[in-house]
């Protein structure tokens, strides 16, 4: 690591936020994709920026694809790109913006200020009925669809991933979240015993 490089602490790492907080389930699994890269852009510019760069902008609410990134399109101009296995595109992507000359957006710190949590299990379906007021059932809710709502009794972005329900959310309130999703869980395991 290089002299002067914080190490950047994740939820569920030990001395993060949950760094305490256990989630043992059969039903219900929660993964920290905290340390995956993402880049929020927000404000004047952003769009027109990033179609500039040859990324294809979904509708408000909906999710896109660039080169193995996710496009979540939070607004107009307020747009995050997940990379959970494209780093690279990403990092590309990112330089591009930083060596640009405006109007092209500002960082929305989404890689600093968000926690990104993965629900998935045999009970996740029955697991986001509770933790989520929205019919968020295949018929409703697709698979590039963008929910901005409360997930958990925090307000979050949530969308499905490929093995379930991905939620962005304020990081400070990781282990809150996680507590919630126990909760669900040990309740849904305690109704089948």
């Amino acid at each position: 690591m290089a002299a002067g490089t914080a190490m950047r602490i994740y939820p569920f790492m030990p001395g993060g936020a949950a760094g305490s907080t256990k989630l043992i389930s059969d039903a219900v699994v929660l993964s920290d994709l905290t340390g995956r890269p993402r880049f929020g852009l927000k404000g004047g510019g952003s769009a027109a920026w990033l179609a500039a760069q040859g990324v294809t902008l979904p509708a408000v609410n909906r999710i896109g694809d660039h080169r193995g990134m996710r496009v979540l399109r939070l607004g107009n101009e307020d747009i995050l790109l997940l990379a959970e296995s494209a780093g690279e595109t990403l990092a590309e992507v990112k330089a591009a913006w930083q060596a640009a000359a405006a109007p092209k957006g500002f960082s929305s710190w989404r890689e600093e200020g968000w926690a990104w949590m993965r629900l998935s299990g045999p009970g996740l379906a029955e697991a986001m009925s509770s933790l989520c007021a929205l019919d968020l059932r295949l018929q409703k809710f697709g698979a590039d669809d963008i929910a901005q709502t409360r997930v958990g009794n925090i307000e979050a972005v949530t969308f499905r991933s490929p093995t379930g329900f991905d939620i962005l959310f304020d990081i400070t309130a990781s282990a809150y979240f996680a507590r919630a999703v126990a909760a669900v869980a040990g309740h849904q395991h305690r109704g089948h015993s």
